[in-house]
């Protein structure tokens, strides 16, 4: 294969906010075609290999030239225009190819606009002969949603963030559920929608675009040493607490409640508030506990939700779960009711998390009322059912002796402090607390050690990963915890150019 080669190599300048933290993926010897190293190579390495050796080599070639042409057709009072490209040099295409253009447009509207097709040879005052008219409408259709790589490119050209901070921002904005992925594409929710209202109404110069970009550019003046840090800091603090004044005063409080106008359908006489809980948004009366009227703001789930979600059982008693609507929205119940009552919750068709409170045999100590399986922010405890009234609460044990005093069992605790991304920190202490204050921050598991034979092993993160290992005082057996099974992900692909 001949190559068109510039006269002089290519050389490509990196942009001014890259964070080069290494060279770019290259072949060891060009001269190593793909072709040529095949049969060395399993599949799908030698389909990575020929990714990488195909992008090097076109990153180094001239560019390809195409020629826009657009045609204007006059048919009465009426103007048509055509318009198309036709290639007229390959260039770096001779042995790369793009990736499917503009793949987030569908081809409907690609064809309207002619992208990539070769138009007829016509000249000026040609009589065109009509062929058929076809009568279809088209409107203008709202931009695709975010993917993961769509959003990054975005970042990226407006300066907002950096290489290394561009994954903690999206797991940060799906963590705190601002938004959910559907078919690889971000979609806000309610939480992320009211969130952003509010943020944006009280600090909209922290939130203009160019803000966070000039902030970007100041961090750089001060690695670089154009800029005193004390200067941007102050810049930024007094511009900032003038917003954060006007939000104390101004922002309203789902707590509160916000008004909306609107009368309760249940006694006509109080307001309905929007409110949140931790099942979701919903509508309140003004007069609670007077009236207490309720309706979920969730959308409702589509008719055929049923036939999409496949077939669940319950976790109790094994009989399959049902799509119920209640006042707080959908749920799924247990088909065994009344003999079983289990429900768990639904939003938006999705599970989450939360179990339902599992009911228990035992009575509480303290008021005689039965004991329930709870599900905190901290993991499972028995609680009172006579709550508020009684606040009674004891730990689940993991079923491990307190190597300290040999009485207690380990419970799972959190503290009050915030962990890493403002999650709770969890530790594992001794249920005999106060009376035996052993704690270790490593989650104890029910194995024996197999070189000091230790009643119990833990697991933590190293720098080499997950390890089991024990924590006697003297034993140093260690090694690398085993990879829980992951599900598989959808594969995306992504647009690239020619650079390397």
């Amino acid at each position: 294969m001949i190559f068109p080669l510039p006269e002089k190599p290519n050389y490509y300048k990196s942009k001014k906010d890259a964070q080069e933290a290494h060279e770019a993926v290259r072949p060891t010897d060009v001269s190593r075609a793909p072709e040529d190293v095949r049969k060395y190579l399993p599949d799908d390495v030698f389909k990575l290999y020929q990714l990488i050796w195909q992008r090097f080599v076109a990153s180094q070639m001239l560019p390809a030239i195409f020629d826009q042409t657009g045609i204007d057709i006059s048919a009465g009072d009426y103007t048509f225009r055509a318009s198309g490209s036709v290639q007229k040099f390959d260039g770096y295409l001779r042995v790369y190819q793009l990736p499917v253009a503009n793949a987030d447009r569908d081809d409907d509207e690609k064809d309207d606009e002619g992208e990539g097709k070769a138009l007829p040879r016509v000249t000026e005052g040609q009589l065109l002969r009509l062929d058929q008219i076809r009568p279809d409408q088209h409107f203008t259709e709202p931009p695709p949603r975010y993917t993961e790589a769509t959003l990054v490119k975005d970042l990226e050209e407006k300066g907002i963030g950096r290489p290394s901070t561009y994954a903690s921002i999206i797991s940060t904005i799906v963590e705190r559920e601002y938004v959910q992925k559907e078919q690889g594409r971000f979609t806000p929710t309610m939480l992320g929608e009211r969130v952003s209202v509010l943020l944006v109404k009280s600090f909209d110069d922290v939130f203009d675009v160019t803000f966070t970009a000039r902030l970007e550019e100041e961090l750089d003046e001060i690695e670089e040493g154009k800029l005193p840090w004390r200067d941007a800091v102050r810049e930024f603090w007094e511009k900032f607490v003038v917003d954060l004044a006007r939000a104390g005063d101004e922002m309203v409080s789902y707590k509160a409640g916000i008004p909306t106008g609107r009368k309760c359908e249940k006694c006509g006489e109080g307001e309905l508030l929007e409110r949140i809980s931790r099942h979701g948004f919903f509508l309140g009366c003004s007069r609670y506990p007077d009236c207490d009227f309720i309706q979920d703001m969730a959308p409702d789930l589509p008719a055929d939700a049923d036939a999409e979600n496949k077939v669940e059982y319950c976790e109790n008693c094994g009989r399959e779960m049902a799509i119920k609507r209640g006042r707080f929205g959908a749920f799924l119940a247990c088909t065994g009711y009344p003999d079983c009552s289990t429900t768990r919750r639904l939003i938006q068709g999705t599970r989450i998390a939360h179990k339902p409170d599992e009911p228990l045999e035992e009575t509480c100590k303290e008021c005689g009322s039965h004991l329930i399986k709870k599900h905190g922010r901290f993991g499972e405890f028995i609680g009172c059912s006579g709550y508020p009234k009684c606040k009674y609460t004891r730990p689940i044990t993991m079923g491990i002796k307190c190597p300290k005093c040999n009485e207690g069992e380990f419970v799972r605790r959190g503290s009050a402090g915030k962990g890493g991304r403002g999650r709770p920190r969890v530790f594992y202490g001794c249920s005999r607390y106060p009376d035996c204050d052993f704690t270790t921050p490593s989650m104890p598991i029910a194995e024996p050690c197999p070189k000091c034979g230790a009643p119990f092993i833990v697991e933590k993160k190293s720098k080499i990963g997950t390890v089991h290992t024990c924590i006697k005082e003297g034993c140093d057996w260690e090694k690398l915890a085993p990879e829980p099974e992951r599900q598989p992900q959808p594969e995306e692909a992504t647009p690239v150019g020619a650079k390397p």
